[in-house]
């Protein structure tokens, strides 16, 4: 329709009415990627397809805390303020991508700003393919084709016989969407399932454990933010530096959650699970 004052609010109805009965206002909905209004001010035409939106993610209240660090250690590094963190935290155990070559090794590469993230897709233990490199501002992450253009997973070989892993496989469908925007990089939960996500920008930053945060089919939540990335610092405490270093990476699992808040204390206990690195330059 032709923008006018009512435009703005026929959006929301139809969500209304096509997706979320218990919509409210329309700051609870954000416009995805692939509308044709997305990112404009002022449109000429105001795009009224409610498969266009995605709702917002609410982040989880999160438990009380059992240790936390006082802000002074989250401080920038003066001496290298650009270090890309190791792998994330795969049971204890940091794995090597094909070849022998690590994700931070990759994304050490100097001169290389050709990607600003790069994926690897793991079930359980093992990874399966190869890391993919993301070079567009967003990416479909699905398992069939005809459901997404970008990371096909079902195309990669996999030799697991695990009827968990085969079924959460087959739930996958059109997974995810990720995009790369101004205030950071956005989740949108494409598949019929649930997804579930770490990451170290997503919870109050002198928190020891990480939340895993669960979004449903047709939700979207702001999975990494630059800003406050760069802002991280590991603290200076022998057992904190046991456990692996997340600030730049991002994990999803789909259909599967672990945690504390779940039978699966580690990620890599997931059936179908992805490693998101971000290119910290």
């Amino acid at each position: 329709p032709a923008q006018s004052p009512s435009s703005y609010s026929l959006p929301l109805l139809l969500c209304k009415v096509f997706r979320w009965p218990d919509l409210r206002h329309s700051s609870e909905v954000k416009r995805l990627c692939c509308c044709e209004s997305y990112g404009k001010i002022n449109p000429e035409l105001v795009c009224c397809n409610p498969h266009h939106l995605s709702r917002l993610c609410e982040l989880e209240s999160p438990p009380p805390p059992y240790s936390r660090y006082p802000m002074d250690f989250l401080k920038p590094t003066a001496d290298c303020p650009d270090a890309v963190p190791s792998p994330a935290e795969t049971g204890g155990t940091n794995y090597l991508a094909p070849g022998g070559l690590s994700d931070s090794q990759l994304l050490l590469e100097p001169g290389d700003r050709s990607h600003w993230c790069v994926v690897a897709y793991w079930e359980e233990k093992t990874r399966v393919g190869r890391l993919y490199c993301v070079q567009e501002p967003s990416l479909d992450i699905f398992y069939d084709l005809p459901q997404g253009n970008g990371f096909c997973l079902g195309q990669l070989n996999s030799d697991n016989k695990s009827q968990l892993v085969q079924k959460v496989r087959s739930k996958i469908g059109c997974g995810i969407q990720l995009t790369r925007e101004v205030d950071g990089v956005w989740v949108y939960n494409r598949s019929s399932y649930p997804i579930f996500i770490k990451s170290a920008t997503l919870d109050n930053p002198d928190s020891r454990t990480l939340l895993v945060h669960k979004v449903f089919p047709g939700f979207s939540i702001k999975a990494f933010d630059y800003e406050k990335a760069y802002s991280l610092q590991r603290p200076n405490d022998h057992e904190f530096m046991q456990q692996p270093w997340t600030g730049f990476t991002v994990q999803i699992s789909f259909v599967k959650g672990w945690g504390q808040c779940y039978t699966r204390q580690f990620i890599s206990s997931c059936p179908c699970w992805l490693e998101v690195i971000f290119n910290s330059r």
